[in-house]
């Protein structure tokens, strides 16, 4: 008989869509138990949700996390970049694995695609911005492919009803924090990223396109760079998806994928926002491996 898998005891802080959403990828995997999901409104959907399956849960926020901090090991921090300043400091304390779904920057910054192996002994991940776990792969399969990178671009469009107010108080924030990534992951000597917000119904679907300047030798070969990475975010974002493959036009370099959510609780279009949550599952789960192959 195959030995049972050994679980890490997780909790959700934010109640919003995210959150939701967040929820019930947590609950379906069979590496997390998921025991609490915590918030600022009793009223709020999220909580209700989590009442119903049976989780516990709370209107305290932070202060609740703070006795109850012993029955887990996994906090995904859902609010916002302020918060998660303000939260940080106790997560440490109490030595949780904080996944840090916001644009705060305080942690090490991972794109699992990319880096997920890199984040075994780290305490708090951050992964960025939606955009960011969108383009951040691309901009880094064409670094592989090019000799020289002198600046990468990356323009998300994503359906106004996905973005929510969490999103919309963090604009300037994503703007910094996906800039500074790109350049990070890339090596570009220059960066920009821009966030268009398209208020049309029924909703779109997320699409991040990524333009690059500099010098490489083969189209073909930023293509199968391209390709190879794509199908590693795949796997755990089944729905990202190239719709332009690499084309050069008046010198830049241009790529563009579309992203599209499992319906989990959020609308398909909404994959700005299953890409975010699905990174975070991917580095969860990840670290329950590393614990349980210690453990073992």
């Amino acid at each position: 008989m195959e030995a049972a898998i050994s679980r890490r005891r997780a909790a959700i802080i934010g109640s919003g869509s995210i959150g939701i959403d967040l929820m019930y990828k947590a609950m379906r995997s069979p590496h997390l138990d998921l025991k609490m999901v915590v918030g600022r409104s009793l009223a709020s959907e999220g909580l209700a949700r989590a009442r119903e399956l049976g989780i516990a849960t709370s209107a305290e926020g932070i202060g609740f996390l703070a006795h109850h901090a012993s029955g887990i090991d996994i906090v995904f921090d859902a609010t916002s970049a302020q918060s998660h300043r303000i939260n940080d400091p106790f997560f440490r304390k109490a030595n949780l694995l904080a996944i840090d779904m916001t644009p705060a920057k305080i942690g090490a910054i991972c794109v699992p695609s990319i880096n997920l192996d890199n984040m075994a002994a780290e305490r708090n991940v951050n992964l960025v911005t939606c955009g960011g776990q969108a383009s951040i792969p691309l901009a880094y399969a064409i670094a592989q492919a090019f000799d020289t990178l002198e600046y990468i671009e990356v323009a998300s469009t994503i359906a106004s009803d996905s973005a929510g107010l969490a999103t919309r108080e963090n604009i300037n924030q994503y703007i910094l924090t996906t800039e500074q990534a790109l350049r990070q992951f890339s090596g570009a000597g220059k960066s920009k990223a821009v966030l268009n917000i398209n208020p049309a119904k029924p909703g779109i679907n997320m699409q991040t396109t990524v333009f690059a300047k500099g010098r490489y030798q083969s189209l073909e070969k930023v293509k199968a760079s391209v390709r190879e990475m794509v199908a590693r975010v795949q796997r755990y974002v089944p729905g990202y998806e190239v719709v332009l493959e690499p084309v050069e036009t008046k010198g830049y370099l241009t790529v563009s994928v579309t992203v599209r959510g499992s319906g989990d609780y959020l609308p398909a279009y909404a994959g700005n926002l299953d890409i975010i949550n699905c990174a975070a599952i991917a580095v969860a789960e990840f670290n329950a491996v590393c614990w349980e192959r210690t453990a073992a």
